[in-house]
């Protein structure tokens, strides 16, 4: 789908740093923290040519109000094949919305809009 964001946002698990870095590794993506003052900051970035931030914790509030909770996003998420036998989990299009509330940031506003028209679509379809 078209979406002016130009890096890639994941949100994962307190325990699954050194995992999740370890993972990217082989793509030369190199994290900008330790997993200990990831965990401190809430945050970290994996970079190379490319930027993935990467945000960390149980809960997260929202600009717009509420919280998207960790564990409540999770269990409703949805694995989509992005290479043989290799699953990428994707929050349902309702977290996902919720996301790119974390920071309300002005290029996320755009996607926001697009959402909105993919969900109303969904709802009638």
């Amino acid at each position: 789908m078209p979406v002016l964001t130009a890096d890639y946002d994941y949100w994962i698990h307190l325990d699954d740093i050194a995992a999740f870095n370890d993972a990217l590794a082989p793509l030369g993506l190199v994290p900008t923290l330790s997993p200990e003052d990831a965990r401190k900051r809430g945050r970290y970035r994996l970079e190379n040519h490319e930027i993935v931030d990467v945000l960390l914790g149980r809960q997260i509030p929202m600009t717009t109000g509420g919280t998207l909770v960790f564990d409540e996003v999770w269990s409703r998420r949805s694995p989509v094949e992005v290479a043989p036998g290799v699953d990428a989990q994707i929050p349902c299009l309702e977290d996902l919305v919720g996301t790119k509330r974390f920071g309300a940031r002005p290029k996320d506003l755009e996607d926001l809009r697009f959402l909105a028209v993919l969900i109303g679509t969904k709802e009638k379809g």
